[in-house]
Formats: C-alpha cells, sequence, structure tokens
C-alpha cells in the first residue's frame, strides 16, 4: 500500500471515489462535481484543495482532499480535511488511518496550530477512532452553511 499525491490523470478514480462516499454517507444524488471540476480546481495555476491517494497494488482504493485556512487567534494556517474515504473492499487494512497520518505530517509540515474535520454524528466507527487518536469533539461550535439560491440572494442583497 502507498500513500502518494494525487497527479490529473487520478482525477477519474477519485471522482468514482467521491460518488461511493456519497453514497456511503446516504446522498447518493449530492455530487455534482466533474472531472473538469477536480482539475480546474486542484490540479490548476492555483489550486483550491490538494489530495493525497492510497494505492493498494495499483488501485486507487482511498483518498483525502484538504485545504488550508488561517487562524486569527493563533497567527498559523490551519488545515480543513473536506473528505477521506477507503473503499469497504480495504477496510481493515488501516489505510485510513495512514492517510489521515499522512494528512497530519502535512499539516506539521506547513506548520499548521489545526487539523480539523467533520463527521457525521451518526458514524460512530470513524468518531471512535478519532477519540482514540487524540482528537476532540468541538462540541460548543456549531456548523452554519450558506448555500444555493439563500447564498445568492444574500451575496446581492
Amino acid at each position: 500500500m502507498t500513500i502518494r499525491k494525487a497527479e490529473k490523470t487520478d482525477v477519474k478514480a477519485i471522482l468514482n471515489l467521491i460518488k461511493e462516499l456519497a453514497l456511503f454517507e446516504n446522498e447518493p444524488d449530492a455530487v455534482e462535481t466533474t472531472e473538469a471540476d477536480l482539475l480546474r480546481d486542484g490540479f490548476g495555476e492555483s489550486p483550491f484543495f490538494n489530495v493525497i491517494v492510497a494505492e493498494d497494488g495499483n488501485e486507487i482504493c482511498g483518498f483525502a482532499l484538504f485545504y488550508f485556512c488561517w487562524s486569527t487567534w493563533t497567527g498559523r494556517p490551519s488545515m480543513f480535511l473536506e473528505d477521506l474515504y477507503v473503499q469497504e473492499k480495504h477496510r481493515g487494512k488501516k489505510i485510513g488511518h495512514q492517510l489521515l497520518k499522512e494528512c497530519s505530517r502535512i499539516a506539521v509540515n506547513r506548520n499548521c496550530a489545526r487539523f480539523e474535520w467533520e463527521v457525521l454524528d451518526w458514524n460512530q466507527g470513524a468518531r471512535d477512532f478519532y477519540h482514540k487518536i487524540g482528537a476532540r469533539h468541538m462540541q460548543d461550535w456549531l456548523v452554519y452553511r450558506l448555500d444555493g439560491a439563500n447564498l445568492k440572494k444574500f451575496a446581492q442583497s
């Protein structure tokens, strides 16, 4: 098993994994992303995100997609993990653990004060794992989202 930085040629496999993740999260019709979107925003001149992939043999079987932001409180960057996914048939091989560990290494190497992500409340297996490695649930912070028509309406008001 190998963990490596994703390349342009991996985009089709990454999109397939994103769609599998949507199925796992009971949102099979939620993915609007295209290969062109991934190429433009992740592999262009000014990428918005980074991706690492896990390969078992020559097969890409998992990925982690993340990006950086900046904390006004710490005066340092933070890393946000948007998605981490490993195909079901490859689970139990510590691939997710290795992807998360590599993300942690990247965060440390980029001098990040924080490494954050979200997890669905019903995903108890993931939550237990995150607690086991020392992550904590930020109970005082609520996630808010402004999207779609409401985002456009507010922006234009």
